[in-house]
């Protein structure tokens, strides 16, 4: 079942939808899943809904609600186009640490709110640019986080950048699972080593898995680089962790 909702937020009115079982009563265990860079789209809507009827009701906001609402990408078109990319990428670079921490807060109290939800733990998960999300998310709610995921997720762990989510690990408290492409230029070798190390250090329960033969953007059915026995194992993971802790 998908219910379209609204979430005021400081800087506008967020478009979400919330994803249930068919026939669900009894408020169930609360996950946010977040769209990779192409935003809203059908491909996401069947994405949530499968985590849904593994037992759990999910929020999946617009991200980029400050720019657009609904889907933004052309019914027909992909982040792949010209005329397509340089819109994601301008609507992706308001998207900023400081922004995605007051999205956070409004995420959760949007859950709060809506009958669907037990939030007495919460799951959270990303793809792509949002799998940076998942990790900070985590390390701003510890209280109330307790599971993040990422799949083909982007850029976690830059040596160069003061604002990478590998900076802010110390704190989380959820148990981490991360499914990284082997072939993903966007997250090489020396970055997953990097994000390894520093959640090892903080001493958080995290599993980091390498998908041979998968690419960036595995799980997207939409994309040409979409792989099925990649994306059912992505599903398997995400399951098995939601089902450990919330």
């Amino acid at each position: 079942m998908n219910r379209a909702i609204e979430v005021e937020a400081a800087a506008g009115t967020i478009d979400a939808h919330v994803f249930t079982p068919a026939g669900a009563t009894a408020a169930l265990p609360a996950v946010i899943l977040l769209t990779d860079i192409g935003g809203l789209r059908d491909c996401y809507y069947e994405k949530a809904q499968i985590v849904a009827d593994g037992g759990y009701a999910v929020l999946m906001p617009n991200v980029y609600y400050r720019d657009a609402w609904g889907s933004v990408v052309p019914e027909g078109k992909s982040f792949r186009d010209e005329d397509v990319r340089p819109t994601l990428f301008a609507y992706a670079a308001h998207l900023t640490p400081a922004a995605q921490r007051l999205d956070f807060d409004v995420w959760l109290a949007g859950i709060d709110g809506e009958p669907e939800f037990d939030t007495s733990n919460v799951g959270v998960v990303g793809c792509c640019m949002t799998g940076a999300f998942a990790l900070r998310m985590a390390a701003h709610h510890p209280e109330r986080v307790a599971a993040a995921a990422g799949f083909h997720s982007a850029n976690l762990a830059q040596a160069d950048d003061p604002d990478s989510p590998v900076h802010d690990v110390d704190s989380i408290q959820a148990q981490v699972y991360l499914g990284h492409a082997d072939g993903d230029t966007l997250l090489p070798p020396a970055q997953i080593a990097r994000l390894d190390e520093a959640l090892a250090r903080a001493g958080v329960h995290f599993c980091t898995e390498l998908y041979k033969g998968a690419s960036h953007g595995y799980t997207s059915k939409d994309a040409p680089v979409y792989n099925a026995n990649a994306d059912a194992r992505h599903y398997k993971r995400l399951l098995t962790l939601f089902e450990e802790c919330l």
